[in-house]
């Protein structure tokens, strides 16, 4: 009955009707609601964000970026408080030791077990790599954002602002707060962020200069919003994807730059252990005990490869003129 009453409707509505015309409910009053379900067209209606989560899932490389960060997150957490040794402890019996079940990445001159060691190493060089690259992201939005809707004259005196602090190198910001503040991580995030904003500020500025142009901010200067609201409301929110890639690149720059320092002397100093100050250790024992260094710096490269991975992820996953 079901399928006689479907072929007399198309039978009819074919032989009878156009495109254009309507077709009379009277003839679909033998459908039933499951016939109309069946013949209806939809389409699932997804917002940006999950059409980008979509995208970033069919890219492996930055699946597996996130889940070794996933994992390092978890280690650098949890790994020193379920571990029977602490980053400090030291152990004159068991020196030099080799990797072995007591301890898995072996010890240092001091007895010290490394994979302690390495993890707490993963809790200050993550913590620096994220906190560095938000506070950074912060500062260059909004100073690339207001330089490039307001232009002009302000925009000029702002970018050459940027030009001088470029042609420092940034090396010797670090050293002389260092010398000032001390080697602690306050005084390295500092340091980081009197230079380190300056790539998104660019970024963000040529994206404003762009959009500042579009119906869309031209509409909102029409409706008497402010320069202040029209930035902040939807001249920034539509450059979120450079923001973010621009972003998630500044995180392995910021663990390198903080392993370099820690590993020529001028970082994180001892006890406490980071990345660059295990590799600084492990200088003098490199062809004697391999291992020492062998494990900072993989965790730093494995780190560094899979922040990057995500990046090249995200930027493809954010692009609107990639359909994938």
């Amino acid at each position: 009955m079901k399928k006689k009453g479907m072929a007399q409707v198309q039978e009819t509505v074919g032989t009878s009707y156009s495109m254009t015309d309507e077709i009379p409910e009277d003839l679909l009053a033998d459908l039933t609601d499951s016939d109309r379900e069946a013949e209806s067209i939809e389409r699932e209606s997804i917002s940006y964000l999950q059409m980008c989560w979509r995208r970033l899932k069919k890219d492996k490389l930055a699946m597996f970026g996130i889940a070794v960060i996933a994992i390092m997150t978890l280690f650098a957490i949890f790994g020193p408080i379920f571990s029977p040794y602490t980053y400090d402890q030291t152990d004159f019996a068991h020196i030099l030791e080799w990797p072995s079940k007591a301890h898995w990445f072996g010890t240092d001159k001091l007895g010290r077990d490394i994979f302690v060691r390495t993890m707490y190493g993963a809790r200050i060089s993550l913590t620096i790599g994220f906190t560095a690259a938000f506070i950074n992201m912060i500062i260059g939005v909004l100073y690339g954002g207001i330089a490039g809707y307001l232009g002009g004259k302000i925009d000029m005196i702002m970018m050459r602002i940027v030009d001088v602090l470029c042609g420092i190198p940034s090396l010797i910001y670090l050293i002389l707060i260092m010398m000032f503040l001390g080697n602690t991580v306050k005084s390295i995030l500092i340091a980081m962020c009197l230079t380190y904003w300056i790539t998104t500020a660019r970024m963000v500025r040529g994206q404003i200069l762009t959009l500042r142009e579009q119906d869309f901010a031209l509409a909102g200067k029409v409706c008497g919003l402010s320069k202040w609201q029209i930035l902040i409301h939807h001249l920034i929110p539509n450059s979120i994807g450079t923001i973010i890639v621009t972003v998630t690149f500044l995180i392995p720059s910021a663990i390198f730059q903080e392993a370099f320092l820690s590993f020529l002397g001028i970082g994180i100093q001892v006890p406490k252990a980071s990345w660059g100050t295990l590799a600084n250790d492990a200088i003098e024992y490199l062809f004697s005990y391999p291992y020492q260094m062998f494990f900072p710096a993989v965790a730093i490269s494995i780190t560094i490869f899979a922040l990057n991975f995500i990046g090249d992820g995200l930027r493809d996953a954010l692009d609107p003129r990639l359909k994938k």
